[in-house]
């Protein structure tokens, strides 16, 4: 068993999307290969209703996954296909755009005003690009909860974690997902794939992600040779932590406890031509794909 290090630690940014939702991004737009098969990934956090209510209208999607995870408020969604419905607080909706397919998704608020919820981008191999588009709904009662002695919880959205699995299957790069809450105080050491590239977003209280045997946060590691990153002693809200390669990762607890996704996947490793909300191999498909739009041969009859 090898502890993973910290390579870096950054907080989330202030944006703008949709239709002028405000919201925080961790990562997205550069350097896809940093965390593929990840291509992109949002907190939309807020508790006044005018800064998200105008949504995410109309828009296309092809040669990804998408992946929203809700908290508070809701939802709804429809798209060309025919597809409509809402997402609850604690559900989960796993979209695999595939081919194309243009959908709209509109939050909103819960009783007191508030909406928080989490949007992952993955990327699909070349082989899937162009698959037929699919959704896996999945309501919170159905998601997986494991508690450890220590208190520790972990829901397991994707993936196997501590002989439970999660309702979402046939995900192309084979992710693992989950929603972690350690107690005040508690060290806690957590499996994670050797092989998949892993992360972490910090969303209530605050934890420390360094070893002990690495106590400088300064990773030395041959593919990032020369990378002098500073780590916090603790990461609070919205923090992305990015790790290193081992089979597990140490995380203490701060004195009001830490709540995080882990989330891991396989690398593709495969070129990315990215445009907006369509990713794919190449330019020529990118231009094809524009084509389609332009011609309403976006969405594949076929599919």
């Amino acid at each position: 068993m090898s502890i993973r290090p910290v390579i870096s630690e950054q907080l989330a940014q202030a944006t703008m999307e949709g239709a002028g939702v405000k919201l925080h991004r961790a990562f997205g737009f550069q350097n896809p290969e940093q965390f593929d098969p990840f291509l992109l990934f949002d907190d939309f956090r807020n508790e006044n209703p005018q800064d998200f209510e105008k949504g995410f209208p109309w828009h296309p999607h092809r040669g990804i996954e998408t992946i929203t995870y809700v908290l508070n408020g809701t939802v709804d969604h429809g798209d060309s296909l025919g597809n409509e419905g809402t997402l609850d607080a604690g559900s989960v909706q796993w979209m695999t755009a595939g081919s194309g397919i243009l959908h709209q998704e509109m939050p909103k608020g819960n009783a007191q005003g508030q909406m928080h919820g989490f949007q992952l981008w993955a990327n699909l191999p070349s082989s899937l690009k162009m698959t037929a588009p699919r959704y896996q709904d999945i309501e919170g009662k159905d998601i997986p909860v494991v508690i450890d002695d220590d208190g520790t919880t972990v829901k397991i959205i994707i993936g196997n974690f501590w002989g439970k699995s999660g309702p979402v299957d046939g995900i192309a790069a084979d992710p693992q997902y989950l929603d972690i809450f350690i107690p005040a105080g508690v060290r806690k050491t957590l499996p994670v794939d050797t092989y998949r590239r892993a992360f972490a977003y910090v969303f209530e209280g605050s934890g420390q992600f360094k070893d002990a045997s690495n106590p400088t946060g300064i990773l030395v590691e041959k593919e990032f040779a020369g990378q002098e990153v500073n780590i916090r002693d603790q990461s609070g809200n919205r923090t992305l932590v990015q790790f290193g390669t081992g089979s597990e990762i140490s995380v203490q607890a701060g004195s009001a406890g830490v709540r995080f996704l882990l989330v891991s996947g396989a690398p593709i490793q495969e070129p990315v031509a990215w445009h907006g909300p369509i990713v794919m191999n190449t330019r020529e498909e990118i231009m094809q794909a524009m084509s389609d739009l332009k011609n309403d041969t976006f969405i594949k009859p076929n599919h």
